[in-house]
């Protein structure tokens, strides 16, 4: 019970500004309820909703909302769907996570960062964000101040790239799917990636959250890679007095996406009632936007410039780097 009241000030707090943000939306319909969401919420965080209390309630909106609106995802698509990515689809976003890791994670060795350091920034641009960080993390022993700094970077990156790239792919591109290719194949965590879509449109949310989705499937490979990259240095740094223990055995993927992956199959052999599909469509938009007006809420402008400039430099390469990567491989994959 004491739980629950902690959650519901930030919790209320997030579906007020979802539902504030769909009414304005109704005089602004070319900016959407999402932009407006996100948007709202990063000037009312910022500004009269600073207090700690908010804090949990926020939190829970922010991954647990998004993360059904994800698993609802699932009864609107099919593989059918899937497909329209083709295998050009699939080969831009190996290509993609690829380069991005041996540039970023050789770009941080050049700039004096630690070999930990560098493969979480990699493996947080290249795979889904936060999550990816606090899955490497601890394959490769890093510190908890090595993942909260890379953690704060990354967030910062994706927050810029989030404004950023609706601007680019529409001002360079035309078709649906390589402007979601842009954003999904680009963007660091699942909610800047929805986020920045919905300042496009509608059709780019979908195929951009797909395109992040197959990111995030291959986040199995990228752990189990940076392991055994980091082994060695693991077993030299090892002494008489650590002791190893057992590590919580964890589902190979994060548990909306293999939801999203069930509902997707069967939606795909069993083609769901219209009216299932409607009622999950709806209830996901509102999981989305509140989501999204969680996000805004707890962006903390004020943290990202406790970081040192040597840290920015390193993220503002990152961005640009990960963009010319995205506008390379779409051009060579005719996407």
């Amino acid at each position: 019970m004491e739980k629950t009241k902690k959650i519901i000030p930030g919790l209320a707090l997030s579906f007020i500004v979802a539902g504030i943000s769909k009414i304005i939306a109704i005089w602004l319909p070319t900016i959407g309820a999402a932009t407006i969401a996100i948007l709202l919420g990063i000037l009312l965080g910022n500004t009269f909703f600073k207090q700690p209390f908010l804090g949990k309630g926020t939190k829970l909106a922010e991954s647990l909302l998004l993360e059904l609106s994800i698993v609802l995802l699932g009864t609107t698509v099919t593989f059918q769907t899937i497909a329209h990515m083709g295998f050009n689809g699939i080969g831009f976003i190996i290509l993609q996570m690829t380069g991005t890791i041996l540039a970023v994670y050789w770009l941080g060795k050049k700039m004096a960062f630690s070999k930990k350091m560098s493969l979480l920034m990699a493996g947080g641009n290249a795979v889904c964000g936060s999550s990816a960080i606090g899955a490497i993390a601890p394959e490769i022993d890093a510190t908890d101040e090595e993942k909260g700094q890379i953690i704060t970077l990354v967030n910062l990156l994706g927050t810029v790239l989030m404004l950023l790239l609706p601007f680019i792919a529409t001002n360079i591109y035309s078709d649906v799917l390589t402007k979601s290719a842009l954003i999904g194949g680009t963007l660091q965590s699942v909610g800047q990636v929805v986020a920045s879509a919905s300042m496009v449109s509608p059709e780019v949310v979908e195929y951009a959250t797909l395109f992040k989705i197959m990111r995030i499937i291959f986040l199995v490979v990228v752990v189990f890679a940076f392991s055994k990259f980091t082994e060695k240095d693991r077993v030299l740094a090892s002494t008489s007095e650590q002791i190893e223990t057992k590590k919580e055995k964890k589902l190979p993927l994060p548990w909306y996406i293999i939801g999203f992956l069930l509902f997707c199959t069967i939606n795909s052999i069993v083609t769901l009632p219209e009216s299932i599909s409607a009622v999950a469509h709806q209830v996901s938009g509102w999981f989305e936007i509140t989501a999204l007006a969680a996000i805004g809420l707890r962006l903390d402008f004020a943290k990202f410039f406790k970081e040192g400039i040597r840290f920015l430099i390193y993220a503002l390469l990152v961005g640009v780097i990960q963009i010319i990567l995205a506008v390379i491989l779409i051009q060579l994959f005719h996407i």
